[in-house]
This record gives structure tokens, sequence and C-alpha cells, in this order.
């Protein structure tokens, strides 16, 4: 696939939604298969991981008690801001949990900019330069993948779960799990409703984030397939103009949906810190 005007729409945004895989080009056919591994998705989340640990490294490094740069002093801002409203929202210590979700804002926001990377970055420039097939499948952006917001969102439970127990006790959850919230009297209930909403969050977090990350990846890639395929000055001139507009549009969703990743992370970290 050398280029967008040689197929169709519609397979241009096939090509592009596909994901280099352990399997190489055989793409995942069942919806749940363990056996293969977005290798995109994983390099890219790791990328984003030890950028987003380097950046707050070298923040702490630079960091004085003078008058702050302007890198220090958006950092700062940064760590206040989660560091308020972990304070707000957990009622407990949350010498941990504020890092916790600084760390998580930052992870998330890094892999929801690669979004405005452009869609073709890596088939028809790229890849060619270094001698790699350029019809082989690659997704750049991680929160895109479903399987790395769900991923993400499983972490965050295992860590519901283990200040769930740490706070209440193993006594207390057990209790609370069959007790909460209509009494004792009625605990099949509590039990299934307890683990309904349990499933519920996990799953929510984690699509929520794929939901918006994939919907705006997709629209670069139908201004691109539908302006750039036709070959017209006309179709150059509006993919220029549509892309620049989302791109700027884009920039408000990117951070949007690490905030509110973090903040539901933060929520749910204070409701494992609470009793019914």
């Amino acid at each position: 696939m050398s280029s967008a005007e040689q197929v169709t729409p519609s397979e241009y945004i096939s090509h592009h939604l596909g994901h280099l895989t352990n399997h190489g080009h055989h793409a995942q056919t069942s919806l749940w298969d363990m056996s293969y591994v977005n290798i995109d998705t994983v390099i890219w989340s790791v990328v984003c991981g030890v950028l987003g640990s380097l950046i707050m490294f070298l923040a702490a490094r630079k960091a004085t008690s003078g008058v702050p740069g302007r890198f220090q002093c958006a950092v700062e801002m940064l760590i206040e801001m989660v560091d308020n409203n972990a304070k707000s929202i957990v009622h407990g210590n949350t010498s941990f949990i504020a890092p916790m979700a600084l760390s998580v804002f930052v992870w998330v926001l890094l892999m929801n900019s690669l979004d405005f990377l452009p869609v073709d970055l890596f088939s028809q420039w790229l890849f060619p330069v270094l001698g790699l097939d350029h019809e082989m499948p690659h997704r750049v952006v991680p929160t895109a993948d479903l399987n790395g917001t769900l991923g993400i969102s499983i972490g965050i439970f295992g860590l519901m779960m283990y200040y769930s127990f740490k706070i209440k006790g193993v006594g207390g959850f057990i209790k609370e799990l069959f007790s909460a919230p209509f009494g004792p009297m009625m605990f099949p209930f509590n039990f299934m409703l307890n683990v309904v909403e349990y499933a519920a969050k996990t799953f929510s977090l984690g699509m929520r984030l794929f939901g918006n990350m994939f919907a705006g990846e997709l629209l670069f890639l139908l201004i691109a397939a539908l302006l750039g395929a036709s070959g017209s000055l006309f179709g150059g001139i509006g993919h220029l103009v549509l892309g620049s507009a989302w791109s700027i549009f884009h920039i408000l969703i990117v951070p949007l949906q690490a905030f509110i990743f973090m903040m539901l992370t933060l929520v749910y970290m204070g409701q494992a810190h609470e009793a019914h």
C-alpha cells in the first residue's frame, strides 16, 4: 500500500486500524484470543511510560527553591492540581494515591497525544526509509486500542481491591460485599449488585477512554481517506483545512480524557477508603 490513492477509502481505513501483532499479517478474527499480542500497543505504552517518568525525573532534578522556570512552574502547577483533587476526594492518606494519579494523568496524556502524529507517518514515510514493509499494519495510539485501556483499568481495579482490603480489612470488606446497601437479610442481591458495580466501574473506565480516542483517530483517517483519495487540489486543500480544524479541537479532547480518567481513578480510590 504505497499511498492512499491506490486503494479505496474503506481499504485505507482498514489498513490503518490494523495492529502489528505477534502473528504478523494475520489479523485477529475472534473477539477473545489470548494468543494475540498487539506489539505496537505494548511498545508505545512503554515508550510513553518511560518518557513520562523521564519528564518527572528531570523536573525533580532541576527543581530550585528560587524563582522557578517555565518548565518547573508547569510541573508544579500540575502536581498541585492533582494533589488538591486527591485530598478532596480521598479521605485518608494520599502519599501513594496522589503520585499514582499523577502518573496515570501524565501517562494517559502522552499516549493520547500520539494521535496528533500524521496518519501516514509510518506506512508512507518512516517504514520505506527504514527498509520495512510499508504494508505492515501499525497503530500508534495505545488508548485507541481497547486492550490498552482495559489493561490500565484492570490495574486500577487491582489497586481499588488492595485499598478496600487494607482500609476495611478482610472481614469488613466481605461484610460490606454481602450487607450493603440493602442490609444483611438481602445478601444475595447485595452480592450480585456489588459484583456488577465493580465490573461496571472497571469496564466503563477503559471503554470511555477507548471510545473517545478511537472516534478521534477514526475521524482523522476519514478526513485523510475521503479527501486525500481524490487526488485533486480541492481534496488536498480540504484535507489540510479539515485536518487542522479537527487537530485544534482534538487538543481539548486529549488532556480532557486524561483528566477524566485520573479523576475517575481518584473517585474509585476514594470509594475504596469509605464504608457504607
